[in-house]
Parts: structure tokens; sequence; C-alpha cells
């Protein structure tokens, strides 16, 4: 008797925590806080009040109705939001960013193991942290109920949606609620009642309604300047008892386009304000795309013409006209176009000098700053800032800067490899009872490596391996599964038909 082609393995012996910390280690990450930096943090819990002495300039805003919003099990908030009616129709925004600088002294052991990983790496079953827990999650984390220092970049919301800068300053903050994304989403959109903290949060109800006014400006103008928005897909692990029991998919929804626009809007205001304080600073920028001739190759095949050259703006229409005809199918589209417009990367930018600009978002002056417990180039642009506002030298040459931003470019790009890398480790133990099984699926990537696909549902990533001749990013096709590796993050694929 023949042996069947594909039969059941059994998978679940292995450590999803130890696969984890060696592809870290493979990628040249430090899964691990030495117990000398564990330490070290214990004693960094008078900072706080002694940061507070020490600078007179700094701003009482406990009694503003701050609020986070963020996903369900995030610990370690970095931001939080406050808006008022202005005059002239104006919605006055404030965005406070979490204080880190003030816990890690630049060139301790601390910001060296920071830099080293670039970033917090989100593995699914652990978030391994640019910082110690007890700092990122703790002492610097914006948490509900907490009195903390913060930086607070101000700006303004025209009726049409641009942006009037600001001060950039620091502040006492105080969070009165911290918010899902989902709940708020849903609540907002009216597929759900009012969340019960929002409820018992006296005001906090109009707060959020003026916050998502002045979002949709913010959002409808940079559509209208060109701004490429796109949904990719985000699937989540969901893991119970040490096994992966399904793959769930994020979507967008009104609350994460409030965050999105109100963190596009402060890092724009924050580079504006160090631009013309003369200091030098770090971008983050998306080139032209190499592939556009690919991108006008996807359009045709949705019946739409885009030119020859580069254009952000066709692109944008193009991108809206699809995601209202096909709403369902729009994070497929999305997925194409986000493979062939290419990885964002960040650069030295000195004031006066010419930008590089943001392809994708259609600005020409943008950097990250908002999340400095969770990113190593939002701590550097704080320090920048900091020394702005006391009119100190700027702590970095910049030869350190065009260092940083090669350094923090491969980290971010080896990030992104080590969290595909789990996905499909993940994913490959959600299928390994459904080897044979034929999938609709998505064609995510083409190069000398092999051919790439990602099924529909469940939104798993792999290799096809046999008949993957003449595909190209964009196509949509049967694809079989064949192999599993999870260890290795081995999905396989043949093509069908």
């Amino acid at each position: 008797m023949n042996k069947p082609r594909f039969s059941r393995k059994d998978f679940s012996s292995i450590d999803l925590y130890e696969v984890a910390r060696r592809v870290l280690l493979r990628y040249g990450f430090l899964p691990k806080f030495p117990s000398r930096l564990r330490r070290q943090v214990q004693q960094l819990k008078n900072r706080s009040e002694e940061g507070g002495r020490i600078d007179p300039s700094l701003r009482d805003l406990r009694e503003l109705l701050w609020s986070s919003i963020d996903n369900l099990e995030s610990l370690d908030l970095d931001q939080l939001e406050y808006c008022e009616q202005a005059p002239g129709r104006e919605i006055r925004a404030l965005v406070a960013i979490a204080d880190v600088d003030l816990y890690v002294d630049q060139g301790s052991g601390l910001d060296r193991h920071a830099a080293h990983n670039g970033s917090s790496l989100y593995l699914g079953i652990k978030v391994f942290s640019m910082l110690p827990d007890e700092l990122s999650t703790n002492l610097s984390s914006l948490n509900e109920g907490e009195d903390r220092l913060a930086i607070v970049i101000e700006f303004f919301v025209r009726r049409d949606g641009s942006v009037r800068a600001g001060e950039v300053f620091r502040a006492l903050v105080h969070n009165k609620a911290k918010l899902v994304y989902e709940s708020v989403g849903d609540w907002l959109e009216g597929k759900a009642p009012i969340p019960e903290k929002v409820h018992q949060t006296h005001g906090l109800e109009n707060q959020l309604r003026l916050q998502d006014e002045a979002a949709s400006r913010l959002r409808q103008y940079r559509l209208e300047k060109g701004a490429v928005e796109l949904e990719t897909i985000e699937p989540v692990p969901i893991i119970k008892n040490g096994k992966v029991v399904d793959l769930v998919v994020r979507h967008k929804n009104r609350a994460r386009f409030l965050i999105e626009n109100f963190m596009i809007a402060a890092n724009g205001a924050m580079v504006g304000f160090l631009e013309k304080k003369g200091s030098p600073m770090i971008h983050r920028v998306v080139r032209t795309p190499e592939r556009w001739s690919r991108i006008v190759d996807v359009a045709a095949e949705y019946g739409e013409k885009l030119p020859e050259s580069p254009d952000p703006f066709a692109l944008s229409e193009f991108m809206i006209k699809m995601e209202e005809r096909d709403s369902a199918h729009f994070p497929d589209l999305s997925l194409s176009i986000v493979k062939l417009l290419g990885s964002g990367e960040y650069v030295l930018a000195e004031p006066g000098k010419p930008r590089l600009g943001h392809f994708g978002l259609s600005v020409h002056d943008y950097t990250h700053s908002t999340a400095p417990n969770r990113r190593y180039v939002d701590l550097i642009i704080q320090r920048l800032l900091k020394a702005v506002l006391v009119k100190r030298p700027t702590p970095y040459t910049k030869r350190e800067l065009m260092d940083y931003a090669s350094w923090c470019t491969e980290r971010d790009q080896s990030s992104k490899k080590v969290e595909r890398f789990m996905r499909k480790v993940l994913a490959a133990m959600l299928l390994s009872e459904r080897l044979g099984e034929v999938f609709d699926a998505i064609v995510t990537g083409v190069s000398d490596k092999g051919t790439f696909a990602r099924l529909m549902s469940p939104p798993a990533e792999g290799r096809i391996m046999e008949k993957e001749q003449g595909l190209d990013v964009g196509q949509k096709i049967r694809a079989r599964l064949i192999s599993l590796d999870p260890e290795n993050g081995f999905i396989d694929f043949e093509r069908v038909g």
C-alpha cells in the first residue's frame, strides 16, 4: 500500500520561546538583559522627582483630560493625546511623549543595550523589549492614574486639515484613561456602545469626538496631498496553554486612524521645531520606488492606469478607488503595494539641506519621535530636543547621527525579518493538521531567494516550491500546503492550476 503523500505531524514538543531566542541571536539581537542592567533600573525610581525639580520651565498639565489608545496587551505606553477648540475653528492638539531619556543616560549600559537592539520586538509569544520591563512598562510608561514627566508636542489643525506647528516643551501629565483600539474604534464607527471607561470619565466622550474630528481633518488633507493609505494584514497569534489556536487579523478602524494621524502630525511638528532651532536630526524616509513599473502593472490588472513616472498623487487616488470598490480584498492589494514601494530607512538630515522625503506619506520632513520606549531613534530625537530646549550643544556629532541612522536602519530591517520568521513559526504550528489542503493565496515576494505567497485564511506566509515560474508580486493563486518545518519557519506550497 502506498504511503500517503501528506500526513499529520506532531509538533507539540517545540519550545516556542527557545525558537524565538535562537532567531534573535541569529540576527544579532540580545534577547536578555544582564542582571547588572536590571539592578541599574532599580536605582532610577527617584529620577522623576529629580527631573521635575531641576527644570523650572516644566509645565503642570495634569488637570487636562489626557488619555491613551493602544492595543489591549500594550503596557509600554509612549503617548497620550488631548484636544481643545481654538479660535478660527482650529483644533489645538497636544501629544505627550514619555520622557525616556530621563531614565536612560546617554552612553550608559542601558543605552548601549537599547542602541544595539534598536527597537522592541513583538514575536507573538513574548515582547522582547528594547528596555527592561520595569522601566518601559512602569517608570517611563504613561500609565493610567500616574503622574509622569513627558515631552509635549503642540500643533493646531486648521479647518482644511493643514497643520500649524506650535511649541514643544516638557510637562507633567496624568493619564486619565487607558483605552483600547477595538472598543473605541467600534464606538466611533457606530458599531458598538460607548466603552464603559469613556462613559464613566466625565468629559471624555466629547474629548474623543474632538480628537476624532481633528484626525479626520488631518487624514483628508493628507490624502488630498497624495499620501498613500494602506491596510496590510497583521496576523496576531492566539496562544492558549502554549498552543497556537488561531491567527487573527487586526484591521484599521477610526481609533487606529486617530492615533496614526496624530503621530504623523506630531512627528512632522517635531521636525519643524528642530529645523527652526538649527539642530541636525535623523529623518525617516521612503525613497521613490524602483519597482514603479510593476505598480503600474498591478493597477492595470484592476483596469486602472497609472503614469509611467512615480506619482504619489496618482497612486493615492488609485488606492482610494480600490478600497471603495472592494474593501474586503483591499489588504491584499495593500500588501502588494507595500512590497513594491520598498522599505523605509533612517538618514541624517541637516538644517537647510535638501530632503529625501517619505514617498508613502507624501511629506518631505518626517522622523520617528513618538515611541521612545520602543524605538531607539525616538530616544535620540528626544535628546536632541532637550538640548535645544535648554540651549545646550547638540549631544551627537553629525558622524554619530549618520552612523546611528545606518545602524538603526539595519536593525529595523532585521527586526522585520525576525518578526516575519516567528509569524511563520506560529503559522506552521497552526497549520500542522492541514497538510495537503488547497488555499487561496496572494504572491508577496519574488526574488533570487524564491517566490513567496500568503494565504488569505489563515494569513500564513510561505514559499512556493513547485510550479512557481512566471509568478509576480500581487498575483492571486491557489496553493497546496505540501510541507512544514515550524522550528525553521518553513511553510512550503505548490501552485495549483
